[in-house]
C-alpha cells in the first residue's frame, strides 16, 4: 500500500482512498476498460461511485500513471504498465496483450529522428498491431 501511495503522491495527486483502490484495480486487472474497473471496485467498495471512477481514470492518464488504449471496437481500455512497450490486438476477441521489443523500439525511434517530420516532435511511439491470436494465444 506504501507504494501505492507514493505512486500516487509523487505525481502531486492527493492520495485518497478510491484512488489507491483504482490504481490497485488497473494493477490486478490487464487492459481493463472503466466499466470493467468499475465492476471490480463494486464488488469491494460499494459505495464508489461511477463518476469517481471516471475522473480518476483521467487524472492518471493526464498525470502519466495510466496510458489508455484503443480499441478496433470503439472501446478504451487502460493500460498501468508505462514502460516501452506496444500493443498485439485481436481482433476477434477484443483482447490486448502487451508487446515488448527493444529492437523494434530503437528502429523507430531511430527512423522518426531520421525523418524529421516539419513542425512535429515525436514525444512516444506505440504500435498497436492488429490481428488473430491463435487458440494458444488467446488467453488475458
Amino acid at each position: 500500500m506504501d507504494d501505492l501511495k507514493d505512486l500516487i503522491g509523487r505525481t502531486g495527486l492527493k492520495v485518497t482512498p478510491q484512488r489507491m483502490w483504482v490504481m490497485q484495480a488497473l494493477l490486478e486487472m490487464h487492459h481493463p476498460t472503466a466499466e470493467q474497473v468499475m465492476a471490480y471496485l463494486k464488488e469491494k467498495y460499494s459505495g464508489i461511485s461511477t463518476g469517481t471512477v471516471y475522473s480518476t481514470l483521467e487524472s492518471f492518464v493526464q498525470k502519466g500513471l495510466i496510458n489508455r488504449v484503443k480499441t478496433d471496437r470503439g472501446g478504451m481500455r487502460y493500460d498501468s504498465v508505462t514502460k516501452d512497450h506496444h500493443h498485439l490486438y485481436c481482433e476477434e476477441s477484443d483482447t490486448v496483450k502487451d508487446y515488448y521489443d527493444d529492437e523494434l523500439n530503437h528502429m523507430l525511434k531511430e527512423y522518426f529522428d531520421r525523418k524529421k517530420i516539419p513542425g512535429f516532435s515525436v514525444h512516444d511511439i506505440r504500435l498497436q498491431i492488429s490481428g488473430k491470436f491463435g487458440p494458444e494465444q488467446d488467453d488475458n
